[in-house]
């Protein structure tokens, strides 16, 4: 065994920044593994898979003594190569399609499942690295009875779309809802704000992310960091809010120092 398997955790690691954030609280580094194509920034991978071989790492993994995985980072939903499956993972191709057509909820769930029935524990990021996922409090300016009552507006918004599986966030000023996170993501919707002119209302309003309800906490927590204020800025907002236990952050010190100087509260409620 290898010293990068001695942890008996594999990450499976997607693009961004979250996979570093996870190593650097890790006591021992984890084999790191990485879908074609997703390659996780500023991080040695180890092993680079496709998902037409997915049968092939999972034996890989075994053989590498890991019992435990983490799934960490943006992965898209991947264009399948027909020709290039191996008999075990053909097998899975029903599963793996019908989850990829039940929305994201569904996919990670199949995926979970997976891992799960080939032996292999599912830890969350919140389990291996809990100090990403801040508690309760305010960790930027200060809270007003306006942020309160548009949080609590867009709290009810975002359970609301995550019910029906379509996004982890929406912007609310003055009780009304700005915008709502789609398959473009975060940056997408807070560009658009700035361009809605006199639609939007007097009040800053606030940036609210949760999980969905439904949604396995193991997997696709919803993540903010530095870029994420910055963008709020530009937009124009008073405060970007988050429900507690549900939302990583990256780099939390440069974003409070980010939102200070901008005089953004950020708020997980």
């Amino acid at each position: 065994m290898t010293q990068a398997d001695r942890s008996g955790l594999a990450l499976i690691a997607g693009q961004g920044d979250l996979p570093a954030a996870v190593l650097a609280l890790l006591p021992q580094r984890p084999l790191i593994c990485a879908m074609d194509g997703f390659a996780p920034h500023g991080v040695a991978v180890d092993i680079t898979f496709r998902l037409e071989r997915l049968a092939l790492l999972l034996r890989e993994l075994e053989a590498r003594g890991i019992t435990q995985v983490c799934f960490a980072g943006a992965v898209r939903r991947p264009r399948l190569d027909p020709s290039l499956f191996d008999p075990a993972t053909a097998q899975m191709v029903p599963r793996l399609l019908a989850a990829m057509g039940q929305g994201d909820d569904g996919a990670l769930r199949a995926a979970i499942g997976i891992f799960e029935e080939a032996g292999f524990a599912v830890q969350g990021v919140g389990e291996i690295a809990p100090a990403l996922i801040p508690a309760a409090g305010v960790y930027a300016g200060d809270v007003t009875a306006d942020m309160q009552s548009d949080a609590a507006r867009a709290e009810s918004i975002v359970a609301a779309l995550g019910a029906v599986d379509v996004g982890q966030g929406c912007v609310v000023a003055g009780g009304i809802c700005l915008a709502v996170e789609v398959i473009s993501g975060t940056d997408a919707m807070l560009a658009g704000i700035a361009g809605l002119g006199d639609l939007r209302p007097a009040a800053r309003g606030v940036f609210f992310k949760a999980a969905k309800p439904a949604q396995d906490r193991r997997m696709d927590l919803p993540t903010l960091g530095p870029a994420t204020v910055a963008h709020a800025a530009r937009a124009g907002l008073g405060a970007i809010v988050w429900r507690a236990g549900d939302v990583i952050c990256l780099d939390l010190p440069a974003m409070q120092a980010a939102a200070s100087a901008a005089g953004l509260t950020l708020w997980a409620r």
